[in-house]
């Protein structure tokens, strides 16, 4: 479990005229599990790809336990990206690849260049990839090509390569956005489990409000790049959310439920 707490100070994205994420402050306190809302083009996936470091920031910081990330360069950033795991709507597999090596894929931030390339893993590698499937009941799968499972089962395997990074802080951008209720259930549920059981920090962008609130410690919503709310799930009350969105915000996020599952998050 880490620490350390993630702070932003002053982010900002800007591409070309737009301002993506503006002026975003923040400070995520180690073990959270926190749910970041908004409608589309709210700056959310901007967000989680500036924290990764998978794009700069124009402006602005982001510091780890009194380290700068937006600083990091070469080896550093990469593994500052194996620190901070990154889980992505489009599950980012090797369908031609077995379910096994794609989770192994996962380690590859802490080999040399040669063993990269050969992707060479070891008996005490395999080992950690196995009990990350055996975490997500995926065990049964793991010889079966990726591209042959279920979006959520897909979606499960990214999360098990997540964790054979070892990482300190886990994101999730729109992770449950394709999937039906039954698989949004049982992605959110297996991330609620890692934060819960592992103490790691969890960031997942969500299109949901009822998720948001069933799942999250905290929520953060955004609208044009803006924090607009940051508190609990019981603040975030309909008349918040109508305060911030509008009424059609509210009935987009509360119609967006019927396409997805809200279900407690139950902590150990």
């Amino acid at each position: 479990m880490s620490q350390h707490a993630l702070t932003l100070s002053g982010l900002t994205k800007t591409f070309g005229d737009t301002n993506a994420v503006h002026n975003v402050s923040l400070e995520i306190e180690p073990g959270q599990f926190v749910g970041v809302i908004g409608r589309s083009g709210a700056g959310k996936s901007t967000l989680l790809r500036l924290l990764n470091r998978l794009i700069d920031p124009s402006d602005g910081s982001v510091s780890f336990g009194g380290q700068e990330i937006t600083a990091l360069r070469g080896r550093a950033l990469r593994q500052w990206r194996a620190d901070c795991a990154m889980i992505f709507q489009q599950f980012n597999l090797v369908d031609r690849l077995d379910v096994l090596t794609n989770v192994l894929i996962g380690r590859l931030a802490h080999h040399g260049f040669l063993s990269s390339m050969t992707m060479n893993f070891s008996d005490v590698e395999r080992t950690m990839a196995i009990q990350a499937l055996d975490r997500l009941d995926l065990v049964p799968q793991a010889l079966q090509r990726a591209g042959t499972l279920s979006g959520g089962q897909q979606q499960r395997v990214a999360i098990a390569k997540a964790l054979v990074q070892q990482p300190r802080i886990m994101l999730a951008d729109e992770p449950i956005a394709s999937l039906d209720p039954a698989n949004a259930t049982k992605v959110m549920d297996a991330l609620a489990a890692i934060n819960s059981e592992d103490g790691l920090t969890v960031l997942v962008n969500l299109h949901t409000l009822d998720t948001a609130r069933a799942y999250c410690d905290r929520i953060i919503a955004m609208r044009a790049g803006r924090v607009m709310f940051d508190g609990t799930a019981a603040q975030l009350t309909d008349g918040v959310v109508r305060d911030i969105y509008g009424t059609e915000g509210l009935m987009e996020f509360n119609e967006a439920v019927t396409s997805t599952a809200a279900r407690p998050h139950v902590t150990a």
